[in-house]
């Protein structure tokens, strides 16, 4: 697959060449992942990657926001019309080896993020939620807006994050805070919890992750290959055991009780009505000035 192949983001070079920028590009839907973007995110990976004037990788958002996560409101009203595809084609019966074989296979895709043998760059502004988060956590580095907000929602009900990279990035303990309570931050909380490497003002996120590829692309490719290799190898394991549970468990979540009960609601009021009596059950303004306030 070359850039010219590409439907749901753009592939673009810096004017030396030395830095891939990959871009989602479907800006009215949040750049919701839909069939498209796993596959082409992957082929886009390895097209830097057999770049030989190729230093680093940066990967972004256009529009408002990083990556809302999966366009689940399409496959809820293809659900409402009783059409389903892929993980939650349940016209069978749930298996978890075919769910395992789809869901794997995304999870698979966004890994080649962390196992990029260049270095992988977030920028993230807007919003990185659910597998927009898995997207983001893969990468090396990550750089958010200090208004951008970061989390996995899903994990309340109907989800479990596939990467699996919270706890290989900030600890199992504050991993469990986030996922037990699917609570999205700013950027500013993630850069202090360790979550992110910086957060900055949204009007100085170009600038900043410019600055940060400036440095990493006058280091030698082989280099920063070697660096990679030596860390990511105290860790990989440890993540691809952790990717395989998780995407079992993913699929589980969404066809345990609480998990059809979602789908129900979401086919009777609509997949947003859903989300909002998922997502603010205990999430009052309240709470979260509450709870930062605490910090």
């Amino acid at each position: 697959m070359n850039n010219t192949d590409f439907k749901s983001i753009i592939y673009a070079t810096s004017p030396d060449g030395k830095v891939a920028y990959i871009t989602l590009n479907r800006p009215k839907h949040f750049n919701a992942i839909d069939q498209n973007i796993p596959t082409e995110l992957r082929a886009a990976v390895r097209l830097a990657n057999f770049d030989p004037n190729v230093h680093c990788i940066v990967i972004k958002g256009n529009g408002p926001g990083f990556c809302g996560g999966y366009d689940l409101s399409t496959y809820a009203e293809r659900a409402q019309r009783g059409q389903t595809e892929g993980s939650q084609d349940l016209s069978k019966g749930y298996d978890p080896f075919q769910d395992y074989l789809f869901m794997g296979e995304a999870t698979d895709c966004y890994s080649e993020l962390f196992r990029s043998h260049k270095p992988t760059i977030a920028q993230v502004h807007g919003a990185a939620v659910a597998g927009g988060s898995d997207i983001a956590l893969c990468c090396d580095l990550v750089i958010m807006a200090d208004d951008a907000r970061i989390g996995y929602p899903p994990s309340r009900v109907w989800g479990c994050p596939t990467t699996a990279m919270w706890a290989h990035r900030i600890g199992a303990e504050k991993a469990k805070r986030m996922l037990f309570t699917g609570d999205l931050i700013d950027g500013k909380e993630a850069a202090a919890m360790g979550l992110v490497l910086k957060s900055v003002p949204e009007a100085q996120l170009e600038e900043t992750v410019g600055l940060l590829v400036d440095r990493i692309k006058t280091v030698p490719i082989n280099q920063l290959w070697m660096h990679k290799q030596v860390i990511n190898s105290g860790i990989e394991g440890a993540v691809r055991s952790s990717q395989r549970l998780a995407t079992i468990f993913d699929g589980i979540t969404r066809n345990s009780p609480e998990g059809i009960a979602f789908q129900s609601t979401a086919m009777q009021s609509g997949f947003k009505a859903a989300v909002k009596q998922r997502d603010e059950a205990g999430n009052s303004d309240s709470y979260r000035e509450r709870w930062k306030n605490k910090l």
